[in-house]
């Protein structure tokens, strides 16, 4: 059967529709916020016997406990994030007593050791991470607020972000070291730094600044 040069091109046209269609639908969506997360793997043992790893050394790190931090990662594009004086942080508030200290769900610490911030030991767990934040005088907060994992307003037992935030359920307030960066940082970012067998830093840092909690073991 002959096909006519019109209804060649037809079909070839149709082709190329569907192929774009189809490749517009596998593009991904990005959100605003993509979720991020950091760890540590703590009090391990290095070992060289056993089965042939592929890690750094070959060896095999056992006994190991996990901390991770999970969170928002929102992105500066081109703004202001902080700002100064009496609107200092009121960009990142947006009507809430608390910075979430990320964006979206509340960010979320778990640990598998106790661990001591400011000299109060908190036991193995999951805790909400909050910021109070003043110009040059941060606050690290931990709380056993439960997060929201989508957002409903007529849940008053968890958070969404840090609105509805009330302190009574802190279980750490503590000071945190700022520090100026020499470069500004697009996104947002939670990371464990200077980790040994005694505690560790974690660390947040988005625009050109940068604030530090220390914890032990």
């Amino acid at each position: 059967m002959r096909i006519s040069r019109a209804a060649f091109g037809i079909a070839i046209a149709a082709g190329v529709v569907a192929a774009a269609v189809m490749v517009r639908a596998e593009q991904r969506v990005r959100p605003m916020s993509p979720r991020g997360s950091s760890a540590a793997h703590v009090l391990g043992t290095w070992t060289t016997g056993g089965r042939q790893t592929f890690a750094a050394g070959r060896g095999t790190y056992e006994n190991g406990k996990w901390i991770e931090i999970e969170y928002g990662r929102p992105l500066r594009r081109g703004r202001t994030i902080f700002g100064s004086g009496a609107d200092y942080g009121a960009s990142l508030l947006i009507g809430a007593p608390i910075w979430r200290a990320g964006a979206d769900v509340t960010t979320r610490l778990r640990t598998e050791v106790p661990l001591t911030f400011g000299g109060k030991q908190v036991a193995a767990g999951e805790y909400s991470v909050f910021i109070d934040l003043k110009e040059n005088n941060w606050t690290f907060v931990l709380s056993t607020w439960p997060a929201q994992q989508t957002y409903d307003p007529n849940n008053k037992d968890a958070l969404w972000g840090s609105y509805n935030y009330t302190p009574d359920k802190d279980v750490v307030r503590t000071k945190m070291t700022l520090e100026t960066l020499p470069h500004t940082q697009e996104q947002l970012s939670w990371e464990f730094v200077d980790v040994t067998n005694t505690g560790g830093h974690l660390a947040i840092a988005w625009e050109r600044t940068q604030a530090l909690v220390g914890f032990t073991f």
